[in-house]
């Protein structure tokens, strides 16, 4: 007669099936693969995300972006506008728009989405400065001085915004304050 033992095996099954990357990942790799420079597969991947019915504001924005940086106006003004149909407090989108209009020379639209975004987010430098290159296109100077300080006031260490209140000043001739202006962008940056 034979022992009879029970033996006991675990049995595990491996699917090496890639699970489906979650829409914030791949959201992740668009906006890492736009910064490297990598224009084609960024473009891939937020096409690939609008295709699938990608409904997040940050896809809009950051492939207006990328369209604008290419020269593709139009299509970068219409993924500006979803963005900020998606969600209208999104003061980054009113700002990037209105960059894209300066950059058409409609001034007074670029104007007002800056005001838009400031109303938005009050802190937003970059913007102010932005707003004060418009004002200053439209010789209103004095608006654009008290832009660019608030710019500074907001972001001491903005390099930008004292060269641009340097040249503001230096129209003003006020040879010292300009020439304490762009010191100061020496100091920040002396590669500017």
């Amino acid at each position: 007669p034979f022992a009879l033992e029970e033996k006991q095996e675990n049995i595990s099954i491996s699917t090496n099936t890639p699970s489906k990357p979650s829409q914030e990942q791949l959201i992740n790799k668009a906006r890492k693969l736009q910064k490297q420079g990598n224009i084609k597969e960024a473009t891939n991947y937020y096409q690939q995300l609008i295709n699938e019915g990608c409904n997040d504001h940050r896809v809009f924005s950051n492939y207006g972006v990328l369209m604008s940086n290419i020269g593709k106006s139009k299509e970068a003004e219409l993924l500006y506008h979803k963005a900020i149909e998606i969600k209208p407090d999104y003061a980054e989108v009113h700002s990037n728009l209105g960059n894209l209009f300066r950059d058409l020379g409609k001034l007074q639209d670029a104007e007002l989405l800056y005001r838009k975004a400031i109303e938005i987010k009050p802190d937003y430098a970059m913007t102010h400065n932005n707003l004060g290159n418009i004002l200053k296109d439209f010789g209103k100077l004095q608006d654009a001085e008290l832009s660019y300080r608030k710019a500074i006031g907001i972001k001491p260490d903005f390099a930008m915004a004292h060269s641009n209140l340097g040249n503001i000043l230096k129209d003003f001739g006020k040879l010292q304050d300009a020439f304490d202006s762009y010191l100061k962008v020496i100091e920040i940056n002396p590669k500017f």
